[in-house]
């Protein structure tokens, strides 16, 4: 598989019966109050339940399952805010390899324990993760692991989508928030061959719109920074692989302010008793804040990508 050729349903289905019963089944919320307020049926797809707190671990999983016998002899490294670094740290220990996960050096303290916790060796950095992650791969031999530009994380996140349409064949749009567009991507395959009709609408801050940008000037857009309250949307650049995604599918995206971001994070735990990190709040935060408008009495699902932030992360944000 070329960077430019696309992930298919057949790899999705393949992700599938690999990740098996690695994972948790992650239920969808029907949320009555926000359904009454929005003026159509609104599904929160919760991945905050997954294993480690996000969805990434599908996609690391799958991604590392793919590794040789030698490759895992010689271990993975990637980058990452947070969630991605917990979910391949834990798929490591799962296939029987070692992980080396580089963070930003104020990443959340708690994705930070929660990373080592589940047996990776986290290097923190005030300079730029994609060097810094080189220079350990190229010293030590490593398997790199992208949080979202390959094939196989795309079609290990683009399971959500397929349990998403298992649970609600009838959906009419699909949320979810972008950071480099590994998800977007994977549940834009999933739907477009299940319910071609389906919108699915990424969701970027502002202060790190790269996939907005990409669309914009036709080709993958890097920024000189992300600035943003939502660390796990936080990648300075669209992957290759995922603008073709989003570009070859018709997948639309909009940005959202992190004002609209962080009042949609409370207003998903104050009306659905659900705690979600500020990244899994982009795609309510789009619908909250009238930067997608939706048909009245559509079928809608937001999916809460993750739940991983700390008691010092929500005071910030009270």
């Amino acid at each position: 598989m070329t960077n430019r050729t696309l992930v298919s349903a057949a790899d999705i289905a393949a992700a599938r019966q690999i990740i098996g019963d690695r994972i948790r089944r992650t239920p969808m919320m029907h949320s009555v109050q926000l359904s009454e307020r929005l003026g159509f049926t609104l599904h929160l797809k919760l991945e905050n339940f997954q294993k480690t707190g996000s969805f990434k671990v599908r996609g690391a999983l799958n991604r590392i399952a793919g590794l040789t016998a030698a490759e895992k002899k010689r271990g993975v490294v990637t980058m990452s805010a947070g969630n991605h670094g917990q979910g391949v740290a834990f798929a490591a220990r799962e296939m029987g390899t070692r992980a080396t996960i580089v963070m930003p050096a104020k990443a959340v303290r708690s994705k930070v324990e929660a990373t080592q916790n589940y047996g990776g060796e986290v290097v923190q950095t005030d300079g730029d993760l994609v060097g810094t992650m080189q220079a350990i791969q190229a010293e030590r031999n490593l398997v790199a692991v992208s949080p979202f530009d390959d094939p196989a994380v795309i079609a290990g996140a683009g399971t959500v989508g397929d349990e998403i349409l298992d649970d609600m064949p009838e959906a009419d749009v699909i949320l979810v928030g972008v950071g480099g567009g590994g998800i977007l991507s994977g549940v834009g395959v999933a739907a477009r061959a299940r319910r071609p009709e389906v919108r699915v609408i990424g969701v970027e801050p502002d202060g790190a719109n790269t996939m907005r940008l990409s669309v914009d000037r036709g080709s993958a857009q890097k920024i000189a920074k992300a600035v943003t309250v939502a660390d796990g949307l936080a990648a300075p650049m669209a992957g290759e692989l995922t603008y073709a995604h989003v570009r070859q599918l018709g997948l639309e995206i909009v940005t959202v302010p992190d004002s609209a971001i962080i009042d949609a994070m409370w207003t998903i735990i104050e009306r659905c008793k659900v705690l979600a990190e500020p990244a899994a709040a982009a795609g309510l935060a789009a619908l909250l804040s009238g930067a997608v408008k939706i048909e009245p009495g559509a079928s809608v699902v937001c999916i809460v990508t993750g739940g991983n932030a700390d008691r010092e992360k929500l005071r910030a944000l009270a």
